[in-house]
């Protein structure tokens, strides 16, 4: 796979909003500071099945993550800086 040079870098995010229509998935990855508005770095649309693939493969990375360097604690439920 090549990744263009632009891309590289990657951009941070600290916050995912997901939505979806019958067709696809839409998830906007943002950067949020306290007391400003969160700001949308990235925004990737897939269809239905690459987003089942891609809760599969994630699931599959953070067991392999937790086995080699423990248990991700998780967020409180409904705290306001994570996406629940």
């Amino acid at each position: 796979m090549e990744i263009p040079q632009d891309v590289a870098g990657g951009h941070y995010a600290n916050l995912a909003v997901i939505a979806h229509t019958p067709d696809e998935f839409i998830l906007d990855f943002a950067l949020v500071y306290p007391q400003q508005s969160p700001l949308v770095a990235t925004r990737v649309i897939t269809s239905p099945r690459h987003a089942k693939a891609l809760l599969r493969s994630l699931e599959d990375n953070i067991r392999r993550y937790e086995a080699r360097f423990g248990e991700i604690p998780e967020p409180p439920r409904g705290d306001p800086d994570i996406s629940n």
